[in-house]
């Protein structure tokens, strides 16, 4: 076996990353970037130098990653919340959502007519363009929906380079949103901000101190088991995505006291996010959209300026109605990246009580981009 594709190899450099981001984002440098974009740079760092697989030679340990750690790290970080009122915080972040999911797609359809993609890609641009609003609404699930439908994974280099625009689209914009906060509020300052009052929020108290071997061996046992009780719902029960039948079961645990007073699940969450996020970091492949040439850069320029239209849209909204560019931030990664990043950003601004209502919004977005996707194919 090649080393860059052990999995054990692979997954110790992952866990060196998240050290090196961890302890990177300590010094006062770091601390400007935080270790969510910093584990990103470096496992990109990495994947670009072929010293661990990128997605065009990815390995199944990622798809378990994916699969998996992504799903059960929202649900420990989940069973910190205390859950007063979601509404308080909800509205203002479902509201910019919707913002965002419109923006997506305007932005796609204003990028189609500017650049006129179907010229090079043909017929497969209008699939391409739905793929995309879907998943730049609520993520993966909806791309490979809209794909599935037109067996346009069939389309083998096609699809490849799709993803891997999609990529490295969502890596930039990662670092974008963990960046313009602190530059907006220099230049148009935040008069309002949603960290609401403790008497009236969405409480999120984190009991990570001395975690002991009783709350480890339970959390361990909680994660799995809640995670293969909510396939087995969406498969056979309920058919509604398994991850809001998983966050629904981490927040209802969360109001149990045996749960809340488990030591440790914020910590175990925010670090299977960081190797969640590594990966990303390793699929950001620069030289997959190269190979595709003149097809690639088309694609690269079309979704760029898409996403582009996105993030300007719904800045300005969201400026003229909320201000609060962190919130903003995390709301524009809800649509592009999902619940995942979105909860990585809300962890690296510390805005404890945006956690539950980043992943409801990415939720929704599971909900919507499959439907705005199928409507950009009809409208183009």
């Amino acid at each position: 076996m090649d080393i860059i594709r052990n999995p054990i190899y692979v997954i110790s450099i992952l866990s060196l990353s998240v050290i090196l981001a961890v302890y990177i984002g300590k010094t006062k440098t770091g601390k400007q970037f935080g270790p969510a974009l910093i584990v990103i740079l470096i496992t990109a760092v990495l994947a670009n130098f072929k010293i661990i697989p990128s997605a065009s030679n990815s390995i199944e340990l990622y798809d378990i990653i994916f699969k998996y750690l992504a799903p059960i790290s929202i649900f420990y970080l989940l069973l910190n919340v205390n859950l007063n009122t979601i509404k308080n915080a909800g509205l203002p972040m479902i509201g910019l959502f919707i913002i965002g999911s419109l923006s997506t797609t305007i932005g796609i359809l204003l990028s189609w007519k500017l650049f006129s993609p179907d010229i090079i890609l043909g017929e497969d641009g209008r699939v391409i363009a739905g793929m995309l609003t879907g998943t730049y609404t609520g993520g993966s699930v909806n791309f490979n929906a809209v794909a599935l439908e037109f067996e346009f994974q069939k389309k083998g280099t096609l699809y490849a380079g799709t993803i891997a625009v999609d990529n490295v689209i969502t890596t930039l914009w990662i670092i974008i949103t963990l960046t313009f906060p602190r530059i907006l509020n220099t230049v148009w300052k935040n008069n309002r901000n949603f960290k609401f009052k403790n008497e009236n929020h969405i409480e999120v108290k984190t009991k990570d101190q001395g975690m002991d071997m009783n709350s480890l061996m339970w959390l361990v046992f909680l994660g799995i088991a809640c995670f293969y009780v909510s396939e087995i719902i969406s498969k056979d029960f309920i058919k509604i995505p398994s991850i809001i039948i998983l966050s629904s079961l981490g927040i209802i645990l969360a109001q149990t006291n045996f749960v809340s007073n488990l030591k440790g699940s914020h910590n175990l969450g925010l670090y299977l996010v960081y190797i969640f996020l590594a990966v990303i970091g390793a699929y950001c492949e620069l030289s997959a959209v190269n190979e595709l040439k003149e097809v690639g850069i088309t694609l690269l320029i079309f979704t760029c300026f898409a996403v582009m239209l996105h993030g300007i849209i719904l800045i300005i909204l969201g400026g003229l109605i909320y201000r609060d560019w962190e919130m903003i931030a995390i709301v524009s990664q809800a649509n592009i990246g999902g619940g995942t990043t979105a909860i990585a950003l809300a962890e690296t601004f510390n805005r404890k009580d945006l956690i539950l209502p980043a992943i409801l919004v990415g939720t929704l977005g599971n909900a919507l981009g499959t439907y705005l996707g199928f409507l950009v194919i009809y409208i183009l």
